[in-house]
């Protein structure tokens, strides 16, 4: 038990600090088309140039530079979309920042992982914790120059991040990479540069309460209407008054649309962004605000009703309902979902096994659910699990980040909070506490739904193990048996099992006085012979 790392205490998971919603721009009209993307384009280039001087003040980036880069982007297009293309800018090259800490992060564990296991001799034993030598002097030998590629590496990351210099492409370094694939990725040239034109153009910008509609840039009307403020050289092509361009599509927003409405009938900021799907041909429209992050419930206050424990899987998510007591209730639910596609038919899938599982939450009457606190960005490195290809894929495919913000997000709108828990040792304690005592004739109990248990115990604050094994000396009656089912409040929780006769008990056979009487031993020379024992030929046990 020294070796156990320590475990935090579970806490209620912030709800969202903002909303995004999407919907079609139906009905668009080729003139329109044209100019969405003319100005996508010229806006484009302008965010690519304004880039580049970002990464080249590096470290030394000021508000006064800042000032500089919105004051040459202005006379270009307008001060807001300078505003908001410098905003964007800022946002991409912090993001490039923490891509690049987390990529040298990954490079210490590799670097470390091979010196260690380059120190050991061939052949050596691994334990739990501490990986052991390299199985024969070939795969030593690779090693060792792949030890010195990641040395080199790492320089290289760590210089950079010391000079501020960062790696970002606008459109993406994959659909950079594929364009030198265009056989692998079965995509001919005319397509990928229609992918790569949709990726790097510029059509967003940011609201501001108190304007007219929420957005002086791109305004959409509580009618539907959108129009869009042209850019100073692209003037010539509006066809409304004051430079604007009225598109022919009436857009409505199916999901919070309600919400929507309200805060653009009260002038209310409102952020838009129009994009071009190139895989389904069509434009869309996204809506964004912020609100007031949700008021979070004391933990006490989440577990009045019992928890649900879930476990997440590669491919499905297992669900067991506990009771106050954190004993299970029911059978386990299981919500499965298949991660094998484009990540947009990723993203539907884990939405809907989220909706089913907030769906049985709310009719089971339960206010909490209880997930893992998951991270595998240590475990995905190449160096600690380098064999094990199936599984660094799977860890790879688990959608923990993805899942986590979703459940959260979504939870929000039906007053359920989301408990965040440890992760550590859920699937082996509660495989060993509790499947092969919840398996039975009619139900298999698997590792994945006793992970469930353990999970909705630790967010109750329950010991995972099913009994606590009591002192030697509380083994007897005399002290009578104790164990950590029900809570410490719990009427009658240290008194003995109370003995029922009848059929569900094996201490006491039912009618015991009835079918039989005592008699001592048959050695005994000074025994009564008027005693005898009495039994039937079948119990009767109704």
């Amino acid at each position: 038990m020294a070796d156990l790392r320590p475990i935090t205490a579970p806490f209620v998971a912030p709800g969202p600090s903002g909303v995004a919603v999407r919907t079609r721009l139906g009905n668009l009209t080729p003139e329109d088309e044209r100019v969405l993307r003319t100005v996508g384009a010229h806006l484009g280039s302008l965010a690519s140039k304004d880039l580049k001087a970002r990464c080249r003040d590096g470290l030394e980036h000021s508000a006064p530079s800042w000032a500089a880069r919105k004051r040459d982007l202005t006379a270009e297009s307008s001060s807001r979309w300078a505003g908001s293309i410098t905003k964007a800018t800022n946002d991409q090259w912090a993001l490039a920042r923490r891509g690049q800490a987390a990529h040298i992060q990954s490079l210490e564990a590799g670097v470390t992982t091979i010196r260690h296991r380059l120190s050991l001799p061939v052949g050596t034993k691994g334990t739990k914790r501490t990986p052991g030598g390299y199985r024969c002097a070939h795969e030593w030998f690779h090693k060792a120059r792949r030890l010195h590629v990641l040395e080199n590496r790492l320089d290289q990351v760590r210089a950079d991040r010391e000079a501020g210099r960062v790696q970002v492409v606008r459109g993406g370094s994959r659909l950079l990479g594929t364009r030198h694939n265009l056989d692998k990725a079965q995509l001919t040239e005319a397509g990928w540069r229609e992918r790569w034109e949709a990726g790097r153009r510029f059509l967003r910008a940011d609201g501001e309460s108190g304007k007219r509609f929420g957005n002086e840039t791109i305004r959409i009307t509580p009618q539907g209407e959108v129009s869009i403020r042209l850019p100073a050289p692209l003037a010539d092509l509006c066809n409304a008054r004051h430079g604007r361009y009225v598109l022919a599509a009436k857009v409505r927003f199916p999901h919070r649309g309600q919400e929507w409405a309200d805060r653009v009938e009260a002038n209310r900021a409102v952020a838009y962004r129009i994009h071009y799907d190139t895989g389904r041909g069509r434009w869309y429209v996204d809506a964004s605000w912020q609100i007031p992050p949700a008021w979070t419930i004391p933990l006490e206050a989440a577990l009045v009703e019992g928890v649900i424990g879930v476990d997440t899987n590669a491919d499905h998510l297992a669900a067991w309902r506990l009771d106050t007591h954190g004993n299970p209730m029911g059978r386990p639910r299981r919500f499965s979902y298949d991660l094998s596609g484009n990540a947009q038919h990723r993203d539907a899938q884990v939405r809907h096994a989220l909706t089913r599982l907030l769906n049985w939450a709310k009719t089971c009457g339960v206010k909490a659910i209880a997930v893992e606190d998951l991270d595998f960005q240590a475990d995905k490195t190449r160096e600690k699990h380098g064999r094990k290809r199936r599984f660094r894929h799977l860890v790879s495919g688990m959608p923990t980040g993805r899942l986590r913000d979703r459940l959260t997000s979504m939870a929000d709108a039906t007053d359920i909070a989301i408990i965040a828990v440890d992760p550590a040792y859920t699937s082996k304690w509660g495989a060993q506490h509790w499947q092969q005592p919840l398996t039975g004739p009619t139900r298999t109990t698997t590792r994945h739904d006793a992970a469930s248990i353990a999970i909705g115990r630790r967010a109750q604050g329950h010991p995972i193990r099913r009994r606590t094994t009591p002192p030697r000396a509380h083994q007897s009656d005399m002290h009578r048996h104790r164990t950590v089912q029900a809570d410490p409040r719990a009427p009658g929780r240290e008194e003995p099992r109370p003995r029922i006769p009848g059929p569900r008990t094996r201490s006491v056979p039912p009618n015991a006085a009835s079918t039989r009487a005592t008699r001592t031993s048959k050695t005994v020379g000074d025994a009564r012979g008027d005693q005898a024992w009495v039994q039937d030929s079948l119990l009767r046990t109704d």
